[in-house]
């Protein structure tokens, strides 16, 4: 017993001498690195709770179409801002699953108004994380309207263990990464692209 606390007497004290020794700014190095643990990967990516959606985004190599979109709609400098937001990000496949041309049309300059409003049906003027949202749906016996920045309301749902979101032509989303933490709010993955109502 004496030896095991002496060795762990020893142990502690090589530790503390050695931390001692340590520049101080080694260790303000260590503790400001950022950390990405709390937040899921999206595309391949670690998402930093200390970036914005648009720093986080364009990291996500299944948010290019997205991310395209944003930009071809100017709305870069809106979703790097304070928010607080919540952004229902729909995936590449989720776009490529729209009807044949219909990105690369939405795309054009002269169409900017229609692409800025199905982007804007996808993000909500707070922060909504997904326990939030589940106790909305459960407040509104099972369906929680939601009403987005573009106007569109979509309708949320809790089934299986997942969020869906309904927009208004009967398309149904299913969050496949929730609680993705920014600075200036929340991304939840999604695998359909939600419209306007047509």
């Amino acid at each position: 017993m004496k030896i095991f606390n002496l060795l762990s007497i020893a142990t502690v004290s090589a530790v503390l001498t050695a931390c001692a020794g340590a520049p101080p700014a080694a260790v303000e190095a260590k503790a400001m690195k950022p950390m990405a643990s709390e937040n899921p990967m999206v595309g391949g990516a670690a998402m930093f709770s200390s970036k914005n959606i648009i720093e986080n985004a364009v990291n996500s190599k299944d948010h290019t179409t997205l991310v395209a979109a944003v930009q071809a709609a100017g709305l870069v400098e809106t979703l790097q801002g304070p928010g607080p937001f919540t952004v229902f990000a729909p995936v590449n496949s989720a776009f490529d699953a729209l009807p044949a041309g219909a990105v690369a049309n939405l795309l054009k300059p002269e169409n900017k108004a229609a692409l800025t409003k199905v982007l804007t049906c996808h993000v909500v003027g707070a922060a909504a994380m997904s326990s939030a949202i589940q106790t909305m749906i459960a407040d509104d016996s099972g369906v929680h309207p939601v009403k987005t920045l573009g106007g569109c309301v979509l309708k949320a749902r809790y089934r299986g263990g997942k969020i869906l979101l309904t927009d208004e032509n009967g398309r149904t989303a299913t969050v496949t990464v929730a609680d993705v933490k920014q600075s200036n709010g929340v991304i939840h993955v999604i695998d359909t692209v939600l419209l306007p109502k047509q």
